[in-house]
């Protein structure tokens, strides 16, 4: 299926998933914090796993998606529409939504991905026995910005400002500074904190980067921001701003660099444990996996247009050089 259509699909609303139900097919809830645009590569992970497992949509599983485009305050109602389907199942994909989920059920199974650490945000009581119906895969997203920042650094060392631009509506927001703030104490190295919650917002935050002279940009983990990555992407490339983000697709749409786990895999991952328990199996068995496919990815063509030399170290330490 082309890329179009795919996402046509996953935008769209079908009468598949209520004639599924009452064949008796089990129809799954997708609740996505994101868009289904710039989750092409994500939900594709999602449902080959899914078929491996020995459910394919369309066949013997029904899909129900709801995107909340990153508008979290989207995502209790439409939880809650699901619920009220009702659907076997959740899979919610990125913290928003797995936090909808459990406060909307304590019933219906739920699986999510989560990029903040699911003990701390108080999805699951621990990563072993996360409890009665909530369960998942822990992406370590949020957490590795004392990384992103010293990658950061290598590529721009004469950068004597950093900013850092993040989303102040995201539940993981605060957790994200103080790690920012840390990692910066430690590497002896100014940060600049600017604060966008609406794309309304971005060119302001942008323009304030440049009145303060920062020479480079780490950008934070958040849904949202993964939704609206092409106008980041080009905003960072306007103002000529050495960015790193926390995935690759940022990359792979012309930013100059990413560390992160790998969030396809995760969802990957997030597939199995949907299968398993459609057939039959207990939330309450299934631990919380921890996704440790680390990525880091680098875009020589970007960093060419910024007039950066890419240092040999980082070279060798890329995962993946984007020509």
């Amino acid at each position: 299926m082309r890329r179009r259509e795919f996402i046509t699909l996953l935008g769209g609303a079908a009468a598949w998933p209520m004639a599924a139900q009452a064949q008796g097919i089990p129809v799954v809830g997708y609740l996505n914090s994101g868009s289904p645009r710039t989750s092409v590569a994500s939900t594709e992970a999602f449902l080959r796993s899914l078929a491996k497992g020995g459910f394919v949509e369309g066949r013997n599983v029904a899909l129900e998606y709801r995107w909340a485009e990153g508008q979290y305050d989207r995502l209790p109602a439409m939880a809650k529409e699901l619920a009220n389907i009702p659907v076997s199942m959740i899979f919610a994909g990125g913290p928003p939504a797995a936090h909808a989920a459990k406060a909307t059920t304590t019933s219906v199974p739920v699986v999510f991905t989560s990029g903040d650490d699911p003990v701390k945000g108080g999805l699951v009581d621990s990563l072993s026995r996360p409890g009665r119906n909530v369960t998942g895969v822990h992406i370590f997203l949020t957490g590795l910005e004392s990384k992103r920042l010293g990658l950061l650094r290598e590529m721009v060392p004469q950068a004597e400002l950093i900013a850092a631009l993040v989303n102040p509506n995201f539940p993981d927001a605060e957790t994200q500074l103080r790690e920012l703030q840390a990692a910066a104490q430690t590497l002896k190295q100014h940060i600049e904190i600017v604060r966008a919650g609406d794309e309304g917002e971005f060119a302001g935050a942008f323009a304030a980067i440049v009145r303060s002279r920062a020479r480079a940009l780490i950008v934070g983990t958040d849904p949202f921001f993964n939704s609206r990555r092409d106008h980041i992407v080009a905003l960072a490339a306007q103002h000529a701003l050495p960015t790193v983000y926390e995935q690759q697709a940022f990359v792979r749409d012309g930013g100059l660099m990413s560390y992160g786990t790998s969030l396809a895999d995760g969802y990957r991952q997030a597939g199995t444990y949907v299968a398993r328990i459609l057939k039959g199996g207990m939330v309450s068995d299934l631990p919380v996996v921890q996704s440790t496919k680390f990525e880091f990815v680098i875009n020589l063509k970007t960093a060419k247009a910024l007039g950066l030399q890419v240092p040999e170290k980082l070279l060798a330490l890329a995962d993946e050089v984007i020509e």
